[in-house]
């Protein structure tokens, strides 16, 4: 019976988290790891955070075939900014599994919470929907790539909620875009820092399998979702809305276990 709570949890967790990724490009990883600890049971958080992160990119995958579908993925500015990432997500990767996993959670919650009020102040920002990779845009896409993978890395996530801001930050694209967008560098980012725990073992591939399972459903719903709610503005306040509420959740459970 306890084999049968774990895996329907695991896939019911997977499609919250793939409903997420589609809906706001980021959270999935937000999501993703509080899950598997508090709801489907992975004792270790180290292992929870590896194979988050290898769900999560697949996951990201099917979502962003489906915003590709649409037309809401800015190709050359999420290559670029992924190949930056890459290269942070590898450091940070390599740094966090050798991090204590309660103090790691602990201070990704903090993360969360400062994004998300970073993400609300920058709601009035002017979007251009025709922005392109050129020269004066590139340091900064490079730049932000790097940070958000070097983070994504140390914390075992796919590095949505860094990567949205990031994009929105370095181009002024339009949310929906940058939400189709970062989900080529949270795919890049997952799959790097997933490579990188499965070495040291911390790595559940069975679980993973139904999470991303789950997560493909998910995505379906959420990235239809977002192109409803693109043209009224709702998407950056639901996206700092569930970084607001699971941070609290996991900064009162890390709180408790250190």
């Amino acid at each position: 019976m306890i084999d049968w709570i774990y895996w329907i949890s695991g896939a019911l967790s997977g499609v919250a988290v793939g409903f997420v990724l589609g809906l706001i490009g980021g959270g999935g990883s937000i999501l993703a790891v509080p899950l598997m600890v508090y709801v489907v049971g992975v004792p270790n958080p180290h292992t929870a955070i590896g194979t988050s992160a290898l769900a999560v990119a697949a996951n990201a995958l099917a979502g962003l075939v489906n915003h590709a579908r649409r037309g809401t993925v800015k190709w050359r500015c999420g290559l670029f900014f992924a190949a930056a990432g890459v290269l942070g997500a590898l450091a940070g990767s390599t740094v966090g599994k050798n991090f204590d996993g309660q103090k790691l959670l602990f201070l990704f919650a903090i993360l969360m919470i400062v994004v998300g009020a970073l993400m609300l102040r920058k709601t009035g920002r002017v979007s251009n929907a025709d922005v392109v990779l050129g020269r004066e845009n590139a340091l900064q896409l490079g730049g932000y790539g790097l940070g958000a993978g070097a983070m994504s890395g140390f914390f075992g996530i796919g590095g949505g909620f860094l990567i949205v801001p990031g994009l929105i930050a370095a181009t002024s694209m339009p949310m929906i875009y940058a939400v189709g967008t970062s989900l080529v560098a949270v795919s890049a980012f997952g799959i790097t820092t997933a490579s990188n725990y499965a070495l040291s073992g911390y790595v559940d591939w069975l679980l993973a399998g139904v999470f991303v399972a789950g997560g493909v459903i998910g995505s379906l719903a959420g990235t239809r979702m977002a192109q409803k709610l693109s043209s009224t503005g709702a998407l950056t306040k639901i996206f700092a809305g569930v970084i607001f509420v699971v941070a609290a959740y996991m900064l009162w459970q890390s709180w408790m276990a250190m």
